[in-house]
């Protein structure tokens, strides 16, 4: 990996040769949006909008069809479909046309004004950045006692077969480079809002990075997780996608 900063002349320690310097390129992002049968009105997302998002994608239930914002950003409703919790249909992303995507529920749990804390971490050189709500400056409005306990073994599961000290599986705010798509393997009913996605980005080694969100309450009334589902379908992709060395790696840190 290399690059040059801007700044100092030295060789970026998280930029390959190829990437482009952030600082002479203006990148744009395309915000993917799950709406579910439960979050009708999606206006509240646009007045949150940074300057970098130029496409708003909606995906889900509403009407289909082509506008624009207030502010010239062009809006997208694709479906209708009946996106269940943790599911957006691959189309949503495989639409977006920025350099950067971003994917968020539209509950209103999760704030537009927090992207560019995300886009930050791409233009310096990760290729995909997600929300954590267990590390510092972050939070969550809500999280059954039951569902933290699965949260915690699927997260030393995962830290024992990809090595990485991840902080939040489940949560599904993320941010990554529009050329990593195809790596995501996305799949024709959907895919996981959260913890699939990332578990295709360790399987392929895709430079992730956290960043503290905070998980508001939702717009719509309270959420129903399923965490027995969630859990049980997360299980199965962080064992499906384990990398080759993960029992050696368990077998030296059981030792």
């Amino acid at each position: 990996m290399s690059g040059t900063s801007p700044t100092s002349g030295e060789p970026h320690p998280m930029r390959r040769a190829t990437d482009r310097d952030p600082a002479s390129v203006a990148r744009t992002a395309s915000l993917v949006v799950a709406v579910r049968p439960g979050d009708p009105d999606t206006t509240w997302l646009f007045p949150q909008l940074p300057a970098a998002v130029r496409e708003i994608i909606l995906v889900g239930a509403g009407a289909v069809g082509t506008g624009r914002t207030s502010d010239g950003v062009r809006v997208r409703r694709l479906g209708p479909w009946n996106c269940a919790a943790g599911d957006v249909p691959h189309a949503g992303l495989l639409a977006a046309t920025g350099d950067h995507i971003v994917l968020i529920g539209g509950d209103g749990s999760m704030s537009p004004r927090e992207i560019p804390h995300y886009l930050h971490y791409l233009d310096s050189g990760f290729d995909f950045v997600k929300g954590s709500r267990f590390i510092a400056g972050g939070d969550t409005a809500s999280y059954p006692l039951v569902r933290r306990l699965g949260h915690r073994a699927l997260l030393r599961l995962a830290r024992q077969l990809y090595g990485q000290r991840l902080t939040d599986l489940w949560y599904g705010f993320c941010a990554f480079r529009r050329e990593f798509l195809d790596l995501l393997d996305l799949r024709e009913d959907g895919v996981e809002l959260g913890a699939e996605i990332v578990a295709h980005a360790l399987h392929y080694g895709l430079r992730i990075a956290e960043v503290p969100s905070l998980e508001l309450p939702r717009r719509h009334g309270p959420s129903h997780p399923r965490t027995i589902r969630d859990g049980t379908r997360i299980l199965g992709t962080l064992v499906s996608q384990r990398p080759r060395n993960a029992l050696h790696r368990i077998m030296a840190g059981s030792g």
